[in-house]
């Protein structure tokens, strides 16, 4: 058989790569002759993600909440690998940085848009009675949520907005993470202890949390920024990326939240106590939290209404049904 030159030519790479390597290219052939063709369902591996949707009680809704939140956590998980890239890069142009936030804001978008599927997919009288097998576990223990949080900015922008002023990049990592702002919403109300939500996530998570935050110590996502030249950060197009990122993370995601915390945990002016016991009224509006991952990227007004002019009108009809 005729062996065609661009073939010839690459088998001449290839045992110059190998012999350079001290390898031998005829074992790697034989390796290519025994090894079978690669499959969709072997590479993607489907089988096994598909025996990951393990329901703790026979209401077939649950199916729908526990799929959705694995589906989440993928997503979650390509947004930090997005940001790493930012983060590890050595030389950080603007493009490349607007191409990475804008693959960061188009998952987001996903997640925003998807959670019709939590607020209108379920039943909720199903909800009701299957979250009490959930208990305490709860949607506010997505670590990869609160690593997301890391990468992008400062510690000290993440401490509770009530003592945030207390605080600044002087402050250690272990003394900013302990007044994190998230950490207000698994104390119990009454008795202002910690829930066992929360302290589960503490001992679970803290050490990695803590490794994180020393890691990324004056290079998160917002610090590359701040040390691109001028120029690059007059960027229009880099502003409105990340400008947009703030407000898909820490104010529309939010909105979606609560608008399915309504739907399922208010009924005739009461409130059922969330899963796992965090206080999500006060936990969840924007307003409230007034996190900014990028705060010099807004004005004194804007960060003053923050959460307040973004409220969309699929959150306010849903809450009047």
């Amino acid at each position: 058989m005729e062996i065609k030159p661009e073939i010839a030519e690459r088998i001449i790479k290839l045992e110059e790569k190998f012999k350079n390597s001290g390898q031998d290219m005829g074992s790697y052939l034989d390796g290519l002759l025994y090894d079978r063709y690669l499959s969709y369902w072997d590479y993607i591996e489907v089988d096994t993600l598909l025996s990951l949707q393990k329901t703790n009680t026979h209401f077939p809704d649950e199916m729908i909440f526990i799929t959705y939140h694995q589906i989440t956590e993928l997503y979650f998980k390509l947004i930090i690998h997005e940001q790493k890239q930012i983060i590890e890069c050595d030389t950080l142009t603007a493009s490349f940085f607007i191409e990475k936030l804008n693959r960061i804001n188009r998952y987001f978008r996903i997640l925003i848009d998807s959670f019709d599927v939590m607020i209108k997919g379920m039943e909720r009288e199903q909800f009701l009675k299957f979250r009490m097998a959930l208990l305490p576990a709860s949607g506010f223990q997505s670590a990869q949520f609160r690593m997301i949080e890391l990468y992008s900015t400062p510690l000290e922008n993440l401490v509770s907005s009530d003592i945030r002023s207390g605080y600044s990049a002087e402050n250690t990592p272990e003394e900013l993470y302990e007044n994190i702002y998230w950490k207000k919403g698994g104390i119990d109300l009454k008795t202002g202890e910690k829930t066992l939500t929360l302290r589960q996530f503490e001992k679970r998570y803290t050490p990695r949390f803590l490794r994180i935050a020393n890691g990324v110590y004056g290079n998160t996502v917002y610090h590359r920024y701040l040390k691109m030249h001028e120029d690059d950060r007059n960027n229009p197009e880099l502003i409105k990326a990340m400008r947009n990122l703030d407000v898909n993370v820490n104010i529309n995601w939010l909105l979606m939240h609560m608008g399915a915390a309504y739907r399922y945990l208010s009924k005739d002016r009461e409130t059922v106590k969330a899963t796992g016991g965090t206080n999500w009224k006060k936990f969840l509006p924007p307003s409230f939290q007034r996190i900014s991952f990028f705060p010099d990227l807004w004005t004194d007004e804007e960060k003053n209404n923050w959460g307040k002019q973004w409220v969309n009108h699929t959150f306010n009809t849903e809450n009047k049904k």
